[in-house]
């Protein structure tokens, strides 16, 4: 396992403090500014090719010890997706998409949730619990009945019923919170601490950060142990995008990179909370969400700070994109590339026009989209443009169908 050197808190003032001891960093209840540092060097990067290890061929980076892995479910691996007809259609030769729709429950969240609950198991814990807006919740409830662990699940009242039946079907416990996600989320803290539960909360958890950063890892394995130049990124309570660039830091730590890729955060318009307080300089301010998007649809993003700090260091930016751009791209992603993606999931595609036209991206770089969740979940929002046409069985009509323009 990798050696933690010691925790880091980042505070709303961006002031960093450091402790030996990572039980005392959870112990500040900082909650979505905790990270863990190693003692960085180059061998704890894997010497070999990708194998079949997924994820878990990146341990020694990870903060679990030593011993089998008995978490069952495939992790990791996911392919980095060079669509020549995407490239083609935006004018990108050199663009990538990593397709994390591929997962156990097609999602990111897989990783983080898979790290969880392989602690969980070797350390006896008998109940998990978050909160979510979906597909958090979806990773854990499956994730959990494959390891035989309890999960207990917050979420909103209003929710995606695919999801909800997701969960509902691998035998979690879901409580619906009628105040919405954000008292959610605080009751699931609540609860965690009274009835001894372990908390998988996004943010909460340093777990899911370490897990998430995986995909940076293997972006650059996938690109011939090369990083690019800028990484497009939904966010929404924002730990995806900071477990990125975390990834590409660390990379850089190990002596494997010179630089970070500029992270570029992908905000709903209706929802963007980090954007604004990226343009103006002020602090976040909560907003209410409005837009089809629920897996970036958080008002009050708690790991904002990290955010910030890593979109700056990196040289990176933000952008918005409305709900019909996303539903644009979920039908480009489909049609020209292959890929089944959410509102969520298709927000970095989405975000690539106005990526450009902020000057954040040139058309000859390597950019990397982050596919984030399938469409599968979300079906309301596969909306093609075309329609099936019936036709009786005969090779006459079939004819007739493929002659006409």
């Amino acid at each position: 396992m990798g050696k933690i050197a010691y925790a880091s808190v980042l505070r709303e003032d961006f002031t960093q403090e450091h402790y030996d001891d990572p039980d005392e960093a959870l112990a500040t209840g900082a909650v979505g500014c905790i990270e863990y540092c190693y003692a960085y060097g180059p061998d704890l990067l894997p010497a070999k090719s990708l194998s079949v290890d997924g994820m878990w061929r990146y341990r020694d980076l990870l903060p679990i010890g030593n011993g089998p892995i008995s978490y069952p479910l495939a992790i990791g691996d996911t392919p980095l997706v060079a669509s020549h007809r995407l490239r083609e259609a935006t004018g990108l030769p050199y663009l990538w998409l990593k397709d994390e729709t591929r997962t156990p429950t097609g999602s990111n969240k897989d990783r983080a949730t898979a790290l969880v609950l392989e602690h969980a198991a070797r350390n006896g814990v008998q109940t998990v619990s978050c909160a979510s807006t979906g597909n958090v919740a979806a990773s854990l409830a499956v994730g959990a009945a494959a390891t035989g662990i309890q999960a207990t699940i917050f979420v909103p009242a209003e929710i995606s019923q695919a999801k909800l039946k997701l969960m509902l079907l691998a035998g979690a416990t879901v409580l619906q919170v009628r105040e919405g996600y954000e008292a959610a989320f605080e009751l699931s803290q609540e609860a965690a601490r009274a009835f001894g539960w372990y908390d998988r909360n996004t943010g909460v958890n340093p777990l899911t950060l370490e897990a998430k950063k995986t995909v940076a890892f293997e972006i650059w394995e996938q690109l011939g142990r090369r990083v690019p130049d800028a990484v497009l990124i939904p966010v929404g309570d924002g730990p995806t995008l900071s477990a990125m660039v975390k990834g590409f830091r660390e990379l850089v730590a190990c002596g494997a990179s010179d630089r970070l890729p500029r992270a570029i955060g992908v905000q709903a318009a209706g929802c963007q909370p980090v954007k604004r307080a990226w343009d103006t300089g002020k602090p976040v301010r909560s907003v209410r969400p409005e837009t089809i998007a629920d897996g970036i649809a958080v008002g009050a993003p708690i790991s904002a700070s990290l955010v910030l700090r890593d979109v700056r260091e990196s040289g990176g930016g933000f952008v918005t994109v409305s709900d019909e751009s996303m539903l644009q791209a979920i039908r480009a992603l489909a049609a020209t590339g292959g890929i089944l993606a959410e509102p969520a999931g298709a927000a970095a595609f989405a975000g690539l026009e106005p990526a450009m036209e902020a000057g954040l991206i040139d058309r000859d770089e390597t950019i990397v989209v982050h596919v984030t969740g399938t469409g599968l979940k979300s079906p309301q929002y596969l909306q093609p443009r075309n329609a099936p046409t019936e036709i009786g069985a005969t090779l006459e009509e079939v004819e007739q169908v493929i002659e006409t323009p």
